[in-house]
């Protein structure tokens, strides 16, 4: 079978949905499966307003149309919202065909947290947006029950999954930092919530690691952090695995892979009590869940390594390529019963 994923997300951008995306074909390749990607690869795009370092596609419906019938794919998945994903759902709603989709990123807590508009009418165009799809895939029960609760249906779930071969504690560094060393990955803007980590009372060392929009002012306003900037691969998982503490302040993720990384890594977590955090931690003894975030950053000191690392291990990409192509099969035009074999063969052979 065969799988065309639509997304204005991609390479070079550092995030979550691209690593998401990444993994998981990688991984559906090994059940036998092909997935393609219709990226803002060779369209005209624009800086997003407010975010100079990201930008979106410009499609047209007519080049749409031809990459997706170039590519001749048995199914369709929509990873985005964005330009790519609006021009794709319409050439599936002009001609018929089903699609998946997946909700991935809090568009209305993000623009709203940069510009007037008003959530609920964002929430709105989403509902519009999904209700076209035969699943919507969502990573944790808690956004799906949240999802649920704002009328979004045919909701399915699609849990995330981490390399633990690259996230690994062997590979730790030595980072020349006071210790204990607090870590932070991912985006440097609004939505991330980093001044609610900067600004803690904590003993040794703040560190951030990624790129964006708000890198400059928090430099300035916290001179005894350390940014490192945008780190990938073997590089990340080096830092990764040197922290004592990962600390993920974000309110509005709707997972964030990056702290399945750390665990893999054998680094605890502290975070707030929210989506995402309270889905990956939850009642495990592998992080701090806090309203009180420096209290938790605190007593994630004290987190066993070891179990950590034991719980990461369990979050394999292939499970989480099974659970995506099982939504996609339901949508496939043709390869359905080589899908079914290589899958059956798969869960089937021994180890």
């Amino acid at each position: 079978m065969k799988v065309l994923i639509a997304t204005d997300a991609w390479r070079p951008q550092v995030n979550g949905v691209v690593r998401t995306l990444g993994s998981v074909a990688r991984a559906a390749k090994k059940l036998g499966v092909e997935i393609d990607f219709l990226s803002p690869d060779g369209f005209r795009s624009f800086p997003v307003p407010t975010y100079p370092g990201l930008r979106l596609a410009l499609p047209s419906r007519w080049r749409i149309a031809a990459r997706i019938e170039a590519a001749r794919p048995d199914a369709i998945h929509i990873a985005t919202e964005g330009p790519i994903g609006v021009a794709v759902r319409a050439y599936c709603r002009r001609r018929g065909r089903p699609f998946t989709t997946s909700y991935t990123t809090r568009f209305p807590e993000y623009i709203s947290a940069r510009s007037p508009i008003s959530e609920d009418w964002i929430y709105a165009a989403l509902r519009w947006f999904h209700a076209g799809a035969t699943v919507t895939m969502v990573a944790t029960p808690s956004l799906m029950s949240e999802l649920t609760q704002r009328g979004f249906g045919n909701l399915g779930m699609w849990t995330r999954g981490v390399d633990v071969d690259l996230f690994h504690p062997d590979r730790a560094i030595d980072l020349p930092f006071p210790r204990p060393i607090f870590m932070t990955v991912g985006r440097v803007a609004v939505e991330k919530n980093l001044e609610a980590f900067l600004s803690l009372e904590l003993p040794g060392t703040k560190v951030v690691i990624g790129a964006g929009p708000q890198e400059a002012k928090l430099k300035r306003s916290f001179p005894d952090a350390k940014f490192l900037g945008a780190l990938e691969n073997g590089v990340l998982a080096g830092h990764l695995a040197a922290a004592d503490v990962f600390v993920f302040p974000s309110r509005t993720d709707t997972f964030g892979v990056v702290q399945l990384e750390a665990l893999a890594s054998g680094v605890p977590i502290a975070a707030f009590p929210v989506t995402g955090p309270k889905d990956v931690v939850g009642n495990n003894p592998i992080g701090v869940l806090h309203e009180d975030l420096g209290r938790a950053c605190i007593e994630a000191l004290g987190v066993s390594r070891d179990a950590c690392r034991k719980f990461a291990l369990a979050c394999s990409w292939e499970n989480s390529a099974r659970q995506f192509l099982g939504h996609v099969r339901k949508v496939a035009t043709g390869g359905g019963r080589e899908f079914e074999t290589a899958m059956t063969v798969t869960e089937t052979a021994p180890g």
